[in-house]
């Protein structure tokens, strides 16, 4: 992967100093440890709120990995080209889903180490069924799902366990959504597994 800003020579041990300090100074505590497997899909959970990113980007520094999220390629476009790819961005065409899994695939494939977080639920509304792009990545690229979350309620975030994608789709996803239950999001009636 090229240059982000996990990797920038002497930011990345301030980051890390800046983000305990703000998670502490605001009273969230981290739980459970990211998966030792290099490559892995990051399932952030529940996403409600602008403030999920930022909250995921501080753990990810503190939990010391790079966490790369995908966007729409016109994102990727002119002077925000470079920002966007240091930020962690992957530019993806989304004209088709298909496209944007084989894509994905693709980038697992050709990579040594790699994690993508995917918010299932693909906005901050509440919505009665996942987008499931983030379950056939894993499964063609042959990668483990990382279940991460946000508990505002309790203030804590970090992960719960590491998910192997059987191939039974229906069966996989409703196990994952039980492992969500219980858990709040900023705007707890928005959550799609309480």
């Amino acid at each position: 992967m090229k240059r982000t800003m996990y990797n920038t020579p002497v930011l990345r041990p301030i980051v890390v100093a800046l983000c305990r300090v703000c998670l502490r100074l605001s009273g969230w505590r981290l739980e459970g440890k990211p998966p030792v497997e290099s490559k892995y899909i990051l399932l952030a959970l529940p996403h409600t709120s602008n403030w999920d990113f930022p909250l995921a980007l501080m753990m990810a520094f503190v939990y010391r990995f790079d966490m790369y999220w995908m966007g729409k390629d016109s994102l990727f476009r002119g002077w925000r080209k470079p920002l966007m790819r240091w930020l962690g961005g992957l530019p993806v065409d989304r004209s088709s889903s298909n496209n944007v899994v084989a894509q994905m695939v693709e980038k697992f494939n050709a990579s040594d180490r790699l994690v993508v977080t995917v918010s299932p639920e693909g906005t901050r509304a509440k919505v009665d069924k996942w987008k499931t792009g983030f379950y056939y990545i894993a499964l063609g690229a042959d990668v483990p799902i990382a279940l991460a979350f946000l508990d505002y309620k309790r203030k804590i975030g970090g992960f719960l366990s590491t998910f192997h994608p059987t191939g039974n789709a229906d069966e996989d996803i409703t196990a994952i959504r039980e492992c969500y239950r219980g858990i709040s999001g900023k705007y707890s009636h928005q959550c799609t597994v309480e």
